[in-house]
């Protein structure tokens, strides 16, 4: 412990004498276990600019944490907000502070975010904060004493099959074409011509080069015309210089909906970042975006008729209240003003109604997600705010005297829209109607409303007392029968609209016949999101049985947020496991769910999830989308197998790569690997051949002045060796190193 306190005392002094802002510094002392309780300590070391009475964060609201010096007081602001209050801090120099938690730090989603310090005022302070990686082997994940840290050797054993893959065809393409049959001899591309044709699936096309040199798309609707001829000439006409093979290409989908769904309210994303991940998903042949702007930790559209939406919900900071503004989740500085973090934003109606029309060109159906009646916190505390300020309770969403007691799959404890009150439905409809009139507005079609309709505990209005009169009155046993009530009234509001209801897969599961039958119909399509369990595939199948069409969203599969595998400091949440671009691709509709023969519904396609807890900028949330989309795209347009997976890794290469370097689109490149054979020499390879790989032997992360592997070398008296790999340039690089740590294959 000495050693850390030495470090840290040197870099509080060297940080005082260089900056003129306070500085937090975060790192894990280490994973433990002890006595069969596992844990870490963490440490901050906050380099004060003025005296500070606490130090406010982000972080995992799983955790209980314990100070280790008895002076400090550890306070939770809300679930995952929390502060550490000292009175060491106001004397305003340098502080250790270390905390104890009851659970491991596996990778880089557990380490605190949205750091920042609150004076002696109370008012908070913007710091800068510094987060020590996860780079030492005592700070990898273990779980029963198992190690998950991506290995050195298996890796480099998949790279092999990588480099071994054949290189893409001029008519590869993701999603593949359904079929294409080569002619004689190869066309200069010179000019297109056009045919309407009459075909069942309305994105039917028909391609054929042929050898004058003429493109003739022959297509049954305009949106199919336009889709192939964009992914022809982009994905085909230019990676090949204009010269192709002459052929006949037919080409369909196998369903109709191919969505993603992008979450802006846990992180905001300007709309410009927005716009160019949708056209990048138009490019791969996605027609659904599934806006999620709504949930506990945002509200992210403007809504005139009810300003504090977004003057409430759209802005997060440091607040004991949550009176004028949402207390700060994930990200922010404590500052609920400051549109430079993540934590706060809003789109404008204007602004919106210019996206819908952008999305239009593209092909592209934009669902609105207004999030109910769980996942509802910031519209919840925007509505206390319009009561107290204009006395009018027709719009609130809570209950005076309401003593129910839950805690949501997020730690929530207030998030909930009360069923039994007139004004949750007043609310839902006012939204509802804004949002219809933007898309008339923008003279496009709005093909859903998604209502959300998730995660809500069974005893969300246990304790209110409009919510037990309602049971009475309507002879219900079970609180799940509110959250159908709920459901059904909305259905039946939007139905009168002309206007079809998605939710989540609880919208269509373990409910009444009477249910299914009322609200079946109305119903555009249920985002099952898990089929991981048996239990989860039977009520699934009994929906499909009821007649709700289902679209395939499968966390183990399809959510874009989970981390693409467990090194430390890779991006992402892992709860539902981890899920690179083989992932997806393997996400066979059949595979995942079966249909039975006597199924009223069908499964209508497929849609990827990007969540956004970890997301504090454009460039990370584009990591997460590219590659792995292209998976997904793969499979919602061919439900069958298509591409070897060595070969889907070689086209991602050879063909995306390039276009996203052009079109300066972040992706992730995968992790090389390291290979130590029978005679102690080290052998490291990259997932492609154009790429440059950097090594170290002396336990640090290589960066791109390290020493290029061009050859095998002798391990010699090394006991660790890690890996990068960059692009030639120098300017991308694999997110995480590869290690190759010779003391725990000692070990095994």
């Amino acid at each position: 412990m000495k050693k850390y306190l030495l470090a840290a005392s040197m870099a509080a002094a060297s940080l005082t004498a260089s900056l003129a802002q306070t500085t937090v510094i975060w790192e894990n002392l280490g994973n433990f276990t002890e006595n069969g309780k596992q844990g870490h300590t963490q440490r901050f070391t906050v380099v004060p600019d003025r005296p500070l009475s606490r130090i406010a964060f982000n972080h995992n609201g799983f955790f209980s944490y314990t100070p280790v010096n008895p002076a400090d007081t550890f306070i939770t602001i809300i679930p995952t907000y929390y502060a550490i209050a000292s009175p060491r801090l106001e004397k305003g120099e340098p502080v250790t502070i270390d905390v104890l938690t009851n659970t491991m730090i596996f990778v880089k989603a557990d380490t605190p975010a949205g750091v920042h310090a609150v004076d002696t005022d109370g008012n908070a302070v913007p710091v800068n904060y510094i987060r020590k990686p996860l780079t030492d082997r005592h700070q990898q994940w273990r779980v029963d004493g198992k190690d998950r840290m991506p290995v050195a050797e298996d890796i480099y054993a998949e790279n092999e099959k990588f480099l071994a893959a054949k290189a893409p065809g001029a008519y590869d393409i993701v999603p593949s074409f359904k079929s294409v049959k080569p002619g004689k001899g190869t066309a200069r591309i010179k000019g297109e011509k056009t045919i309407a044709i009459k075909h069942d699936n309305p994105e039917y096309v028909r391609i054929t080069v042929a050898k004058n040199g003429i493109v003739t798309y022959e297509y049954a609707s305009e949106a199919a015309l336009r889709q192939a001829r964009r992914a022809f000439n982009e994905k085909v006409v230019k990676p090949n210089k204009g010269i192709l093979p002459v052929a006949v290409i037919e080409d369909y989908p196998d369903y109709n909906y191919r969505g993603v769904m992008i979450d802006v309210s846990r992180d905001y994303q300007p709309l410009e970042a927005i716009k160019k991940a949708v056209a990048e998903a138009a490019l791969h042949r996605i027609n659904k975006f599934q806006f999620h702007f709504i949930d506990d930790d945002g509200w992210r559209l403007e809504i005139p008729s009810l300003p504090e939406l977004t003057s409430v919900g759209s802005r997060r900071g440091y607040t004991l209240d949550d009176s004028e503004f949402l207390a700060q989740t994930f990200n922010g500085n404590g500052n609920p003003d400051d549109t430079t973090t993540s934590a706060n934003g809003f789109i404008t109606r204007a602004e919106f109604i210019d996206f819908l029309k952008y999305c239009a060109e593209l092909g592209v159906d934009v669902i609105p997600e207004v999030e109910s009646p769980g996942h509802s916190r910031a519209a919840i505390y925007a509505m206390e705010n319009r009561y107290r300020r204009t006395g009018d309770s027709t719009l609130r969403l809570k209950e005076d005297g309401d003593t129910s007691r839950y805690r949501t799959a997020q730690c929530y404890t207030d998030n909930v829209m009360n069923p039994a009150l007139p004004s949750t439905y007043k609310f839902m409809e006012q939204v509802i109607d804004e949002i219809i009139e933007m898309y008339k507005e923008a003279g496009v079609p709005l093909v859903a409303v998604h209502i959300g309709g998730d995660e809500v505990p069974s005893s969300a209005w246990s304790g209110s007392p409009a919510a037990q009169k309602l049971m009475k009155e309507k002879g219900y046993t079970k609180g799940s029968q509110l959250h159908a009530h709920f459901v059904e009234q909305v259905s039946r509001y939007l139905s009168s609209k002309g206007i079809p209801m998605n939710g989540w897969q609880e919208i269509a599961v373990n409910h009444s016949p009477e249910f299914d039958a009322a609200v079946a119909p109305t119903v555009g399509g249920v985002n099952a999101w898990s089929t991981l369990h048996p239990s989860e595939k039977k009520s699934l199948a009994q929906a499909l049985r009821n007649g709700f069409p289902i679209i395939l969203s499968n966390v183990d599969r399809y959510y874009l947020d989970l981390i693409y595998n467990y090194h430390p400091e890779e991006q992402g949440l892992y709860w539902g496991g981890a899920v690179d671009e083989l992932k997806s691709l393997g996400g066979y509709p059949d595979e995942l769910l079966e249909v039975a023969p006597d199924a009223k519904g069908t499964i209508i396609g497929v849609q990827g999830q990007l969540w956004a807890e970890t997301l504090r900028n454009n460039r990370e949330m584009e990591y997460m989308l590219f590659p792995k989309m292209l998976g997904l795209a793969e499979r919602g347009w061919n439900k069958n197998r298509t591409f070897d997976e060595a070969d889907f890794i070689r086209y991602i290469n050879d063909r995306e790569r390039p276009r996203w370097e052009a079109e300066n689109i972040t992706y992730r490149l995968r992790q090389p690997g390291v290979m130590v054979d029978s005679e102690g020499m080290v052998h490291v390879n990259a997932p492609a051949s154009n790429l440059v790989i950097k090594v170290t032997a002396d336990g640090t992360d290589p960066d791109f002045s390290s020493e290029s592997y061009t050859a095998p070398f002798a391990l010699g008296n090394a006991r660790e060796i890690r890996a990068r790999v960059y692009t030639p340039d120098g300017k991308r690089h694999s997110h995480s190193t590869i290690w190759y740590d010779r003391g725990a294959k000692e070990k095994k």
